[in-house]
């Protein structure tokens, strides 16, 4: 699965270790940064271009991290197209994907250890969304309440 992934400072060292292990299990990662530990940097700056390049599709699913996952929840569902929910249990991780057609899973680097991290990421991967009536009409509700996406919008997102 081609697979994106973010962070700010606040979840460096846990997206460079889920980078190494998505790449071992046989997924492509696109790393959108950051690429270098920086104090000063901010997770919108990441987050926005990983929700972007879901929400264009240019990769099939989404993990952000940043220190407690909730900055990256909350900017990644600024984006429409995207169902980005913050997951700390292997039981959210798989029905967030199942029930609500999650597309990015937000994660703190400050909050969840590596192995936690990578069982999260492994449910979250595995899932695949039901389709059933009564989940597709919930979602029909949530995207009525999005603005539509203007084409600048997925032009912005990553390509490679």
């Amino acid at each position: 699965m081609r697979v994106g992934i973010a962070t700010d400072h606040g979840g460096f060292e846990l997206k460079e270790d889920l980078k190494s292990y998505l790449r071992g299990a046989g997924h492509v990662v696109v790393d959108i940064g950051a690429r270098e530990l920086n104090p000063g940097d901010d997770y919108p700056d990441f987050v926005i271009p990983l929700a972007r390049a879901v929400a264009a599709g240019l990769v099939e699913r989404g993990v952000a991290v940043c220190g407690s996952g909730v900055g990256a929840s909350v900017c990644a569902n600024k984006i429409p197209g995207v169902r980005a929910g913050l997951v700390q249990d292997h039981y959210s991780a798989h029905q967030g994907v199942e029930h609500d057609d999650m597309n990015i899973l937000c994660m703190g680097g400050r909050v969840v250890g590596a192995l936690v991290a990578r069982d999260l990421v492994d449910a979250f991967l595995a899932a695949r969304f039901t389709g059933e009536e009564r989940h597709v009409r919930r979602l029909a509700k949530v995207a009525a309440l999005e603005p539509a996406r203007k084409p600048a919008e997925e032009t912005q997102a990553i390509s490679s």
